[in-house]
C-alpha cells in the first residue's frame, strides 16, 4: 500500500478522509446524543458565537461544581469574561519573545537527536525526534525535568489512547464515566506534579515559564496555585502532543506527495506553508466541542439549549466551498484559512511555538537527509482516538 492510499484508510467512517463531502453540514447524531457540525461556515459561526455557546462542556458530564474545580485555569473550557482575564495573565508570561528565543535550542536539539540516527539506514521518526524534541522544549520552557518524558507520555496515552467516541447516550454513560474517572485521576496526578514545581518556584524563582506564571500580575490580579498548575499541565500535554502529531503528519504528507516534497526541498521558504497544509488535511485535533446555552440556529438546524455540539474542524478544513481542490496537498497553498488551530477567543496559544518547531525541525531534517521515505515494510501506526489525526509510529528510510 502506498502512503497516499494509506491516508484514505484512516477512520473510514469519516467521508472526508476518503475524499468525499459529508452528507449534511449540520446533523443530530442519535447514537451519540449530540449535534455534529461539518461545514466550514457553520463551524466558524459556532466558534465565534460566545453568547450562545459555552466552551465548558465538562459540566454536562460531571456537573457544574466538579467542572468548575477541574477547569480552574483551563483556557480550553473557560468562557468570557473569565477567559479574557486568564488569558491576559498567561499572555504576560507566554510572550512572542519567549517563543522566538527558543529557536537556537530547537535547532540544537534537532541536530543532537538526528546525530543519533545519522549512520543508520532508517529510524522511527516519532520515537527518535517528533516526540522527544517538543516534549523536551516545553519541559525546559516550563522548568520541569525533561527526563520525566516517559511519565508525560503515559499521561498522554491515558488521555488519547482509547478509540471510544464521546457519547451522551444513557446506555454509554457507565463506560464513558469509567474512562473519565481514569482521565480525572491522571489529570490530578499531573496537576499535583505541576503544583510541586510551582510551589518551589514561589520559594526559589528561576528563569523559566513556571516562575513567570507564579509572578505574573495584571491590574492587581495574579494566578492562583491551582490555575498555575492547571495551565502548566495543559501546556505540557497539549504543547507537545500537538507538535508531535504535526511533525509526523507533515513528513507523512510529503512522502505521499513526492512532487510537493521536491518543491519544498528546493524552496525552503515553503516549509511554513507546507506545515499549514499538512495540518489542514490531517488536523491533529479533529474536533472541538461547545454546549448551546440558548436555542440557536446553526445553518438550517435549530439546536435546543443545553445540547452538545461537536464541530469537525477536520471536515471543515476540506470544505470545497472554501478550499480549491480540498483533498489535494498543495505545499504553497495561500491563503489557507484552516481551523486546525481554532478560531477567535480560543485560538491556540501554543500555535506560534508549534509553527517554530516545525519550521526549524524540517529545515534541519532536509539538510541532514537528502533522501527520506516511509519504510514500506514497516507499518505506520496512527493514534487510536477518532478525534485525533496523527501518527504514533512512522518508520523512515534514509537510503
Amino acid at each position: 500500500m502506498t502512503t497516499k492510499s494509506l491516508l484514505t484508510t484512516i477512520h473510514q467512517e469519516f467521508p472526508w478522509m476518503r475524499g468525499e463531502q459529508p452528507a449534511e453540514r449540520v446533523a443530530f447524531n442519535e447514537e451519540l446524543g449530540m449535534w455534529e457540525v461539518f461545514g466550514y461556515a457553520e463551524v466558524v459561526e459556532v466558534l465565534g458565537d460566545n453568547d450562545n455557546f459555552s466552551a465548558n462542556t465538562l459540566k454536562l458530564m460531571v456537573g457544574e461544581e466538579a467542572a468548575a474545580e477541574f477547569n480552574d485555569g483551563n483556557l480550553l473550557q473557560t468562557d468570557a469574561p473569565e477567559h479574557r482575564k486568564l488569558k491576559r495573565l498567561l499572555s504576560h508570561a507566554f510572550t512572542p519573545k519567549t517563543v522566538a528565543d527558543l529557536e537556537p535550542r530547537i535547532a540544537k536539539l534537532a541536530h543532537e537527536m538526528l546525530d543519533q540516527v545519522q549512520d543508520r539506514d532508517g529510524f522511527e521518526w516519532v520515537a527518535e525526534l517528533a516526540y522527544p524534541l517538543p516534549v523536551t522544549v516545553i519541559a525546559e520552557m516550563l522548568g520541569v525535568p525533561s527526563g520525566d518524558k516517559d511519565m508525560f507520555r503515559s499521561w498522554v496515552d491515558e488521555r488519547f489512547g482509547n478509540d471510544m467516541q464521546l457519547s451522551l447516550n444513557p446506555g454509554d454513560m457507565e463506560q464513558q464515566q469509567a474512562i473519565m474517572r481514569r482521565q480525572f485521576e491522571m489529570a490530578e496526578q499531573l496537576t499535583a506534579y505541576m503544583s510541586e514545581h510551582a510551589a518551589e518556584r514561589r520559594r526559589s524563582p528561576r528563569a523559566d515559564l513556571l516562575t513567570e506564571l507564579v509572578q505574573a500580575e495584571v491590574d492587581g490580579l495574579r494566578l492562583t496555585d491551582r490555575q498555575v498548575a492547571t495551565f502548566g499541565s495543559l501546556l505540557l500535554l497539549a504543547g507537545h502532543i500537538t507538535t508531535t502529531m504535526m511533525l509526523g503528519n507533515t513528513v507523512l504528507m510529503l512522502d505521499a506527495n513526492p512532487e510537493q516534497a521536491a518543491r519544498v526541498r528546493a524552496d525552503r521558504s515553503l516549509i511554513p506553508t507546507a506545515i499549514e497544509e499538512s495540518i489542514r488535511l490531517l488536523s491533529p485535533f479533529a474536533t472541538a466541542y461547545r454546549v448551546a446555552t440558548a436555542e440557536v440556529k446553526i445553518g438550517e438546524a435549530v439546536v435546543p439549549a443545553g445540547q452538545m455540539v461537536r464541530m469537525w474542524t477536520a471536515a471543515a478544513n476540506r470544505d470545497a466551498s472554501v478550499f480549491a481542490d480540498p483533498h489535494t496537498f498543495d505545499a504553497g497553498r495561500d491563503p489557507n484559512p484552516h481551523l486546525a488551530w481554532g478560531r477567535g477567543m480560543h485560538f491556540c496559544m501554543g500555535a506560534p511555538l508549534a509553527r517554530l518547531e516545525g519550521r526549524v525541525v524540517l529545515d534541519v531534517l532536509f539538510d541532514r537527509f537528502p533522501t527520506l521515505r516511509v519504510d514500506p515494510d514497516r507499518p505506520v501506526v496512527f493514534m487510536p482516538s477518532p478525534e485525533t489525526l496523527g501518527v504514533r509510529s512512522l518508520p523512515l528510510l534514509t537510503r
